[in-house]
């Protein structure tokens, strides 16, 4: 992981770089959005048997990993997604509770069978979901926020939120809400990296990867279809980490 996308080739130091057992698209999924899964939940979620835990994006590139990890902590997770399709897969990897927000109301879901309210949220789409996210939190709740997808397309960056009330609904369930940005926890990241691609390797993990083949104009292949892999993502249309493939040159640049 280094600075600089949408190229190539690119010259990293060699402690910025992890082995992987093979070239298998599956492995692009760890650098960023596996680590973010994995560190933000254990160091500041506080997961434990038994927990609810509410994953928004939960089929998206890091969502599915969240999901996954914190089945594996023995949680109780629900997941949100935007089809039936996303729910099938997210059911295929241990959610306990999918919530396709085009067929159900994510808010009279959540109140309705979890009226004691979720433990922790794993937060990935910002405006209308993380008031939802807010409102449904437990006594001693926490809150990760590690993006916010639904403000990254508008004009100011940030899709509103009904952050006056915020002070209170945290003081009133004792309740927490923290950010994670992965480039603060560099000295947790190499042995992540380890963890997880070993984990991959083991088959204890499912790293699913979209590489464009239900697209409209097909797979991503080639620099020149990072704009249709990016508009096919702000739409909602990928189910787990979109994978762009460079084709393969016959002399090696490097």
């Amino acid at each position: 992981m280094a600075p600089g996308s949408f190229a190539e080739y690119t010259v990293v130091p060699a402690r910025a770089a992890a082995p992987v057992a093979s070239v298998k698209p599956e492995y692009v999924t760890v650098p960023v959005s596996g680590t973010t899964a994995y560190i933000s939940l254990k160091e500041l979620g506080g997961l434990s048997e038994g927990k609810k835990v509410l994953v928004t994006a939960a089929a998206g590139g890091t969502g599915q990993f969240a999901v996954q990890l914190a089945k594996k902590a023995k949680c109780h997770v629900i997941g949100t997604c935007s089809s039936d399709k996303k729910s099938a897969f997210l059911k295929s990897i241990g959610c306990d509770r999918p919530i396709n927000y085009n067929a159900e109301h994510v808010g009279t879901v959540l109140k309705q069978e979890y009226p004691e309210g979720v433990d922790v949220v794993y937060e990935s789409v910002g405006g209308a979901m993380f008031d939802l996210a807010v409102d449904a939190l437990a006594t001693k709740g926490r809150l990760i926020v590690i993006g916010f997808i639904s403000g990254y397309q508008t004009p100011t960056g940030l899709a509103p939120v009904r952050a006056g009330t915020l002070p209170a609904k945290l003081l009133k369930k004792s309740a927490s809400v923290q950010g994670f940005f992965l480039n603060h926890y560099r000295s947790e990241y190499q042995a992540a990296v380890e963890h997880l691609l070993q984990m991959c390797v083991d088959g204890d993990l499912v790293c699913e990867v979209d590489l464009g083949d239900l697209s409209a104009e097909g797979r991503f292949i080639g620099l020149e279809s990072v704009f249709r892999a990016v508009d096919y993502m702000y739409m909602g249309k990928n189910t787990g980490k979109i994978v762009l493939e460079l084709p393969h040159s016959v002399n090696s640049k490097l």
